[in-house]
This record gives C-alpha cells, sequence and structure tokens, in this order.
C-alpha cells in the first residue's frame, strides 16, 4: 500500500489531493489509489474515477524517468451532498422521490424535503406516513446509495352516474311470462293471474337522479373536473302525476291500466270485453283494451294504449299504440294473393305464446313463448323465441327482420321449409356513418394540435414580478400572487 502521507483533505475540507513523485512511488496501479482512500479521513469521499485513472497513466509514464522526480499533485475524491430527485408521471397524477445518501457531505431532513417539493409544485396527494418511511430507510444507506418510492398520488374524477328509472308496477306484457303455480307445484299456463290495474296514490316510477360526480386533482394541485350524470326526464302523462311530495316519484292520479312510454307511464281506461266478434263488432277505443275471451275471423281492434287478449286471435287486425299481449295464440292463414289473414301492429312490443301464419309488425321487441310457424315479423328491436327456461321456442318457415337481432331455440325444420332471417340490415348504413365520424374525429385531432400550437405562442401570466406560462384550459378562477408563487383559485 502507498504510504498514507501522499494524500491529505485540501485546505476546505472538500477534496482528497494526492501528491506523488513518480520516481519515488511509482510505478502504482489503480487499485492502490482506491486502498488510499479506503483511510478513515477519506472513506466517505467520492471516487473521482476518471482523474484516478489518469494519475496512474501520468505517474507510470514519468517512473523511471530523468523528469520523474517532480511532485504531481490529483484531486482523486470529493465530497458529495445528499441529493433528492422526483420523478412525475406523464398524467402528472403521480410522483415518485429518490433520496440519494451523501459522500460525506450534507445530508436531508424532512425540511429539505417539504423546501424541494415546494420548488417542484408538488402539493397535492402527498403522503406523509409514505415520505417518512423513506426518510428512515435514507438515513441507514451506505454512501451514494439511493432509496426511492411512491409519494404522491392524484385523485381521478369520478364522473356521475346517470340518472335511472325503475318502474314499480308490472305491465301487461310480462304476465305472459309468468303463469300461476297450482296447490300441487304444476304451473296452470293457462291462468296468468289477477288483471294489473293500478289505484290512485300508486307509485308507478320512482326515478334514481343523476349524480354530479365528484372532481380530482392532479399532484400539482390543478383541478380535474368529473362530468356530471345524464340526466332523464320523468314526464306524467295520462292518469298519471308527479308526486308533489317526491318530484322523483309518478303516480297514478286515476284506477287503470298502467301503460309504459319513453319517459314515463299512462294509466289508461280499460275497455273489458269478452269477445270481439261480428255480434260486438270492430272496437276503437282511446285507452286499454281487455279481451277475457278471443278476437274472432275478419275482426279489427284498435287502441291508444296495450291491447290484451286472454284468448285467441283469430284471423283478425289489432292495432295498438302500446304492447299488445296475447296470453294463447295468433292464428291466421295464407290467402290467395300470399298475404296472411292476421295482422298485429304495435308501437310497444308484441308478447304472445304461439304463432302461426299472421303478420307482426312491432318497434318494440317480438317475444314469442312456444312456436312462430310461417309469419312475417317485423321488429326495430329483438325477435325471441324462447321460454323463460330458453328450453323452447321453434322459428319455423315465414320472414322475420330484427335490426337488433333474433333469437330461438330452434331455428328452420329438416322439411323443406323456407324460413328467410334478416338481422343487421342497415350495417351498410352504419359503416358509412362510422367512417365519416371517424374522418370528423382526425379532423378534430388536427384542430385541437393547432388550438395547442397557439396557446403554446400565447404570453405567460404576469403578476408583479412573477410570471407563468400554462397550457392547459382553466375554468373561471381567480389567479393570485401568494407568497410569490401564482396561484389558481376555483373556489368562487
Amino acid at each position: 500500500m502507498l504510504h498514507p502521507g501522499l494524500i491529505e483533505l485540501s485546505q476546505d475540507q472538500q477534496k482528497a489531493e494526492l501528491k506523488i513523485i513518480p520516481n519515488s512511488h511509482g510505478p502504482i496501479s489503480e487499485q492502490d489509489l482506491q486502498q488510499l482512500l479506503t483511510l478513515p479521513d477519506f472513506s466517505c469521499l467520492f471516487p473521482l474515477q476518471a482523474q484516478i485513472t489518469q494519475a496512474v497513466i501520468q505517474v507510470n509514464q514519468l517512473s523511471n524517468q530523468t523528469d520523474g522526480d517532480v511532485e504531481l499533485f490529483f484531486e482523486i475524491a470529493d465530497r458529495r451532498d445528499a441529493s433528492i430527485s422526483f420523478d412525475v408521471s406523464d398524467d402528472k397524477m403521480q410522483a415518485s422521490m429518490q433520496l440519494t445518501a451523501a459522500y460525506g457531505g450534507k445530508t436531508l431532513d424532512i425540511r429539505d424535503v417539504l423546501q424541494n417539493l415546494k420548488l417542484q409544485k408538488i402539493s397535492m396527494g402527498l403522503s406523509k406516513a409514505k415520505i417518512d418511511c423513506l426518510l428512515t430507510e435514507f438515513a441507514t444507506l451506505e454512501s451514494g446509495k439511493s432509496c426511492h418510492g411512491v409519494i404522491a398520488n392524484g385523485r381521478d374524477a369520478i364522473n356521475g352516474v346517470a340518472a335511472k328509472l325503475d318502474r314499480k308496477v308490472s305491465l301487461a306484457r310480462e304476465r305472459l311470462l309468468q303463469p300461476q303455480s297450482n296447490s300441487d307445484g304444476t304451473v296452470d299456463m293457462r291462468n296468468l293471474g289477477a288483471l294489473i290495474m293500478v289505484k290512485p296514490g300508486s307509485v308507478l316510477i320512482e326515478k334514481t337522479p343523476a349524480t354530479q360526480g365528484t372532481d380530482g386533482y392532479n399532484i400539482y394541485g390543478e383541478k380535474l373536473i368529473a362530468k356530471p350524470g345524464k340526466d332523464c326526464k320523468l314526464t306524467a302523462g295520462s292518469g298519471t302525476e308527479l308526486n308533489p311530495h317526491n318530484p322523483n316519484q309518478l303516480i297514478a292520479t286515476v284506477a287503470g291500466q298502467p301503460v309504459e312510454n319513453k319517459s314515463g307511464m299512462q294509466v289508461d281506461d280499460v275497455l273489458q270485453i269478452k269477445n270481439v266478434d261480428v255480434g260486438y263488432g270492430h272496437v276503437d277505443f282511446k285507452g286499454s283494451i281487455l279481451i277475457t275471451g278471443d278476437v274472432c275471423e275478419g275482426m279489427v281492434v284498435k287502441s291508444t294504449g296495450d291491447i290484451t287478449v286472454m284468448g285467441f286471435v283469430d284471423s283478425a287486425t289489432l292495432h295498438a299504440k302500446g304492447d299488445i299481449t296475447v296470453s294463447k295464440g295468433v292464428i291466421g292463414r295464407q290467402l290467395k294473393d300470399l298475404s296472411l289473414s292476421t295482422k298485429l301492429v304495435a308501437q310497444g312490443q308484441i308478447s304472445a305464446q304461439f304463432v302461426q301464419y299472421s303478420h307482426l309488425e312491432a318497434l318494440g321487441n317480438i317475444l314469442i313463448t312456444k312456436q312462430l310457424l310461417h309469419s312475417h315479423s317485423q321488429t326495430q328491436q329483438q325477435l325471441i323465441v324462447s321460454d323463460s327456461t330458453g328450453k323452447r321456442g321453434d322459428l319455423v318457415g315465414g320472414k322475420a327482420e330484427a335490426l337488433k337481432g333474433i333469437q330461438a331455440v330452434a331455428i328452420g325444420a329438416t322439411a323443406d321449409t323456407k324460413t328467410e332471417l334478416f338481422c343487421a340490415m342497415e350495417l351498410s348504413e352504419l359503416k358509412s356513418q362510422l367512417k365519416q365520424l371517424d374522418h370528423s374525429v382526425k379532423s378534430m385531432v388536427v384542430a385541437i394540435l393547432n388550438i395547442e400550437a397557439q396557446l403554446r405562442k400565447l404570453p405567460p401570466i404576469h403578476i408583479g414580478n412573477l410570471f407563468q406560462r400554462t397550457q392547459r384550459e382553466h375554468g373561471p378562477c381567480y389567479i393570485r400572487n401568494l407568497n410569490q408563487e401564482i396561484h389558481f383559485d376555483y373556489s368562487s
């Protein structure tokens, strides 16, 4: 080992100085100099590797040379203070801190951390516990060693929840899927229970209002605005009103049958008929119609509400602005001009257990629980041929068109029966719209980039001798100089 007297601290105690005569002490190696730095006064200093390498080269070049008697001087180590650095995620929602132990220099404490956080403008989502934990680990580190960890997390904005309408009463169509149980546990498919009626004051719909959501913030304290939930209207139809004590409740004002519409419900007067036949005549009623028996051949039934038939519809025509529900079957036949003798048209849903040789047209779903045979069906929603268990439901023959899909347990037959299915007929149009939307999105991206470029050219905000340049959009706020820092106040 080289003589310890060759190395000493500089006058300011900050550096390790090597004074060496090549002819007296050379040749030397880097290991020799590293051993000198293990001496008590120098072991905490940071080795300057480039200087060490240069010292070895120069000393060995002059060793045993005529000019090797001149003393050479090198600074081969120095003191270094502990350091602190921060890493912020691209979305400004998380900050990590790294602490590096000193090489014989000044250490760090909580005051240094807080001062550096202030300089970095990291002010929100800080965890004192995590900072204390890092400082505790930092106190045990060897010179030059580091520890790091997450010390701040922003809070994401929580968007509001959309408003929701909860229907509190059943509808006539739902009775088709809920036949009554007998005392022996069997199910009577012919008994669908009592007629669904409501009384004045009955709660029909209860609205759960949309929520505004909760604003968030990033680690710089910049507010992240939450999107409020989408609202939906609850409107009172005929025979209903909003509860004067609770505007989120729709209640009945008259007795009758509840009928669902787009933004609420109405309560219809109910015309109850045993059978619609030539003896009774055609029916055109402003309200809902309950037919406890059958609709016979050639008859026409029209309603501004729902039509509920507890028996059969046979070669007749039904028009409803609400739902059409047939508890038993819909029966028709093919005429000479190839048209069908039974026609059901509803602005709501059509529900039945069994349908054959009939034309069904609905804006809502078409639900057949047993069989749909040799019929023409059109719906802007779904065509479903299945019972509640999903084990029975035959779609055989005819033509079925459903914009939003067809579901059946069995489709077609092994016999020579033509069954035509049409789904997603607007697919080409939707693809064209998607292409146009994609073009619009790209145009908006270009526009955003242009706006951002213009924002970067905007002059900074000056308050007194302070200034700040911002590239983000700020809502209504006060901008103040507080303690020689510019603050954005959104509280007003």
